[in-house]
């Protein structure tokens, strides 16, 4: 009975409270409705299904806490307000209407290498060398020119020029048939050319090609490069040269067999993608009758040099 007694204090206080604040009907109203015993109401048997909530006006419900009306919040309690519909001035800003046609790349390209533009200064001399190639045409079929050549004291030691047609039989390899001809040393000769070049396993840049020439004369030249990114900018690249030939040719210095094998080790810097100029050794070994026909013409048959250059491209 106790408990009874004190949820009728509870209810009693409730209701003075109301009395004092929104008058005696509502204290009234609120007495009585604090008199209900809810405890024994059983909600379960309450369809809230069939309950009308449209016709309550809910835009007067308060806040219980603070009095004030209730707001629209968002997540995170900042209130939010309507999208406001989509205009045609919205669709033009989003989507503007297109003035140029997409231009494609043109079918026809070309491009241009010095490789190597280099010097050296040694106690015999000075020298200076190059090496260049390049090439216009499409993805498949392009015209080729290659030239590389020495100078040393003045006098130009090599010099020669090849053009050849190149048709590329896979992504990575191009099939190469042309002409070459050398300028130096000796009298002009010109070769019929033919070899193939392009991209091997791990990177390595690679072209062999074979020289058939008058009086039987004929020769074979390899070469491969690798490129290592030490930076971004900064690259070393290893090169080795190697030239074979199958027959002695006295007035220009080789020997049959084995003729010369260069290995080179340059370390360059990339301004930008088009100049890179660039510090490194180079040094070449005669082998055999070559070796023997140097060493004859007062010649070294091997030589280490330290040379610095540039490489451009276009």
């Amino acid at each position: 009975m106790k408990r009874t007694a004190t949820t009728h204090a509870a209810a009693a206080i409730a209701a003075a409270l109301a009395f004092g604040i929104t008058g005696p009907a509502a204290a009234q109203d609120h007495a009585g409705h604090a008199a209900m015993d809810h405890s024994k109401m059983d909600h379960s048997k309450m369809d809230h299904s069939k309950m009308d909530h449209s016709g309550m006006d809910h835009s007067g419900m308060g806040d219980p806490a603070t009095g004030h009306p209730a707001s629209h919040a968002g997540p995170h309690g900042t209130s939010s307000t309507p999208i406001p519909p989509l205009t045609d001035a919205d669709r033009a800003a989003a989507f503007p209407t297109l003035t140029r046609h997409m231009q494609h790349a043109p079918k026809v390209n070309r491009y241009l290498l010095f490789n190597r533009l280099e010097a050296w200064d040694e106690d015999h001399g000075s020298g200076q060398a190059w090496e260049a190639q390049g090439w216009i045409g499409t993805d498949t079929d392009r015209l080729w020119l290659r030239s590389e050549g020495e100078r040393e004291g003045g006098d130009t030691h090599a010099a020669d020029l090849e053009l050849l047609y190149g048709r590329s039989v896979s992504p990575w390899w191009d099939l190469v048939a042309g002409v070459r001809h050398d300028f130096a040393p000796g009298d002009s000769r010109t070769w019929a050319a033919f070899g193939v070049q392009g991209l091997a396993p791990y990177l390595f840049e690679v072209a062999v090609t074979g020289y058939l020439g008058e009086s039987g004369h004929a020769a074979l030249a390899a070469e491969a490069e690798y490129e290592l990114l030490l930076t971004n900018r900064l690259i070393l690249q290893p090169v080795l040269e190697a030239t074979v030939h199958a027959k002695e040719d006295v007035a220009r210095g080789v020997g049959a067999g084995l003729s010369t094998v260069e290995a080179g080790l340059r370390l360059r810097y990339e301004v930008n993608r088009h100049v890179a100029p660039y510090l490194g050794v180079s040094h070449e070994r005669a082998f055999g009758d070559t070796a023997r026909l140097r060493r004859a013409g007062d010649a070294p048959s091997r030589e280490t040099r330290l040379v610095a250059g540039v490489r451009i491209w276009f």
